[in-house]
């Protein structure tokens, strides 16, 4: 054999990613025949054979793991580092938190050198880094192993844990249509978040079930934050015909909606109606409370650490929803003649 025949020799030969080569080494079972056949037939021919060295480096453990994020809302990231955390502690695992920019071209740069640096036994992606496709080609790669919390493409790539955010979204339309609202304006989420497009598809859902037409000035764009939150708060109340109810696809961007009717001297809710989204700290401390999704952020971020560390075969969990009615939501009031 020669010298500089490694797995990455095998898995070029074969046509297939290191990982892969990986899989048929361990015996795993999501490898079809034709691949095994394929990565069997390149080990013979390179005469490549694990050393006893490589196996025992491969065992090796730092038992620490990473918690890669960019996310601009800080209730969030806090109940998904707790999660985490909560779960690595019971394993005697040090967490290291990560953040990095999606928009960044060296971002997949930084998540090898981060792997290298650090010698992680794992990672944990969270939204909207568990979409980026630089920071996956990287680890694939590497051949370490990582869980997703809500991802929005490639779905079998990976084990992963997520909650049905259209069908969340098109709970709490739904429930402000059943409390009589017609005109709801909506904010979208930030660009880079695959939820939130998936939110803004269960609000077309609702409102197409129902019969109302949609309009698309009762959609304005947000990033997930306060500010953009308040900006679209203003574009929506100073409408000739504004809504009587906004659904935020955040609890950021709904408290920016309160903070902009409360400067107006708007009567909350019954002259305006407020839902968010995440149920987050700040649902429960702004005026009035936020009616909002319950996202199990914690319990994702749990579950995640949970399928990191156990290992074996790819897994995929879907954790439920729960709408949570607060003060923040009321029948329109009725239009004086």
């Amino acid at each position: 054999m020669s010298e500089r025949s490694n797995i990455r020799d095998v898995a070029a030969l074969a046509g297939v990613a290191v990982k892969t080569v990986s899989r048929v080494l361990n015996g795993h079972p999501y490898v079809s025949t034709e691949t095994k056949a394929r990565v069997d037939a390149a080990m013979k021919e390179l005469d490549f054979r694990p050393s006893v060295a490589a196996r025992i480096l491969s065992g090796a453990k730092s038992n620490q793991v990473a918690l890669i994020y960019d996310n601009h809302s800080p209730y969030y990231m806090f109940q998904i580092q707790t999660g985490c955390w909560e779960v690595c502690k019971q394993h005697g695992i040090r967490l290291l938190a990560q953040p990095v920019d999606v928009a960044d071209p060296l971002v997949g740069e930084q998540i090898r050198g981060l792997v290298t640096e650090t010698h992680v036994d794992g990672i944990i992606l969270s939204s909207p880094v568990t979409d980026c496709d630089p920071v996956l080609r990287a680890l694939e790669a590497m051949d370490i192993p990582f869980v997703r919390i809500s991802p929005g493409t490639n779905h079998a790539l990976t084990s992963s844990v997520f909650m049905d955010d259209a069908q969340a979204a098109d709970d709490m339309t739904t429930h402000l249509i059943n409390h009589g609202h017609r005109r709801i304006g909506f904010i979208k989420g930030h660009p880079n978040h695959m939820a939130s497009n998936d939110r803004l598809a269960g609000y077309f859902r609702a409102l197409d079930r129902a019969g109302i037409a949609f309009e698309a000035a009762l959609v304005a764009e947000g990033e997930f934050d306060f500010e953009s939150g308040a900006r679209a708060a203003a574009e929506f109340l100073d409408m000739a015909d504004r809504p009587t109810a906004i659904f935020a696809s955040n609890d950021d961007m709904a408290a920016g909606v309160l903070a902009v009717a409360h400067d107006r001297n708007i009567d909350l809710p019954s002259e305006l109606s407020v839902a968010g989204f995440d149920d987050t700290t700040l649902a429960r401390t702004v005026w009035p409370p936020l009616t909002t999704i319950h996202q199990p952020m914690a319990e994702l971020a749990q579950t995640a650490a949970e399928i990191l560390i156990a290992g074996g075969d790819i897994n995929h969990r879907r954790l439920p929803h729960q709408l949570i009615e607060r003060a923040s939501v009321a029948p329109p009031a009725r239009k004086k003649p």
